[in-house]
């Protein structure tokens, strides 16, 4: 009996779950925002095959569309079942606050620890893809929740910023002054730095005595997020008060 997956390839076909699991191996080594196009050559799968296991994966939870539209990320249900090999996320509670706080917004809201001086990203809001990732963590000084690391931590601060876009701070006496301001407000923003068509604002988590082990962003497209609004920001320091990293 011949089974036939959702109008995808025939059961029999023998290697079309290998190509499946061939194009999410891709994804999470490309990182998010991997291209269709990039995907086929990256695997070697005909491109029209790619495409049509692509959507297939997309509907079933295993890929998403980053928010542009442009390429793919995991999705849910690949990071579920990686769940048991990756590094620990927040605390049980801190994931209930992160629940009640992407329940009121329409932003993508994530959560950052600075454990050892690096940025790590250990609760992504599930349903809003975060392309670009690997990008946001080699290059703090592109983003706002690099920006607070920094920040706390100006050793950290890079010679000579490359420049990630046309609005990335490259001078550094710009760039000292941004983090001055950061500093001072408990508060990091960027408007297409990182990546063009995103921004962000950023707040500060403290752990123990005070001190800053992570932030929690709101992150969306340019022009949707206002990044300024008091009413945000408040939001987000209200329930960073409540987190721990």
């Amino acid at each position: 009996m011949t089974t036939v997956v959702r109008g995808g390839p025939a059961g029999h076909e023998p290697r079309a779950v290998q190509k499946a699991l061939a194009l999410l191996e891709a994804v999470a080594q490309l990182g998010p925002g991997a291209t269709a196009k990039s995907i086929a050559a990256h695997t070697g799968v005909p491109p029209a095959t790619a495409y049509r296991l692509l959507n297939l994966l997309v509907a079933d939870g295993y890929l998403v569309r980053v928010e542009d539209l442009s390429g793919f990320a995991l999705g849910r249900r690949t990071r579920e079942l990686a769940a048991a090999a990756t590094e620990p996320g927040p605390p049980a509670d801190s994931r209930h606050v992160l629940a009640e706080l992407r329940a009121q917004l329409r932003y993508g809201i994530h959560l950052a620890s600075f454990t050892g001086r690096r940025i790590r990203l250990i609760d992504k809001d599930p349903d809003h893809e975060l392309s670009g990732e690997n990008i946001l963590t080699a290059h703090p000084h592109a983003s706002a929740i690099g920006k607070l690391l920094i920040a706390r931590h100006p050793e950290l601060a890079p010679g000579r910023p490359r420049k990630i876009t046309a609005f990335t701070i490259t001078s550094p006496a710009q760039l000292a002054a941004e983090l001055r301001r950061v500093a001072t407000a408990n508060l990091a923003t960027e408007i297409d730095e990182c990546r063009i068509g995103r921004s962000a604002v950023a707040v500060p988590v403290h752990g123990d005595h005070g001190v800053v082990t992570g932030a929690l962003a709101a992150i969306g497209r340019t022009g949707h997020i206002a990044i300024h609004d008091r009413d945000l920001i408040d939001l987000l320091k209200d329930f960073a008060a409540r987190l721990r990293t």
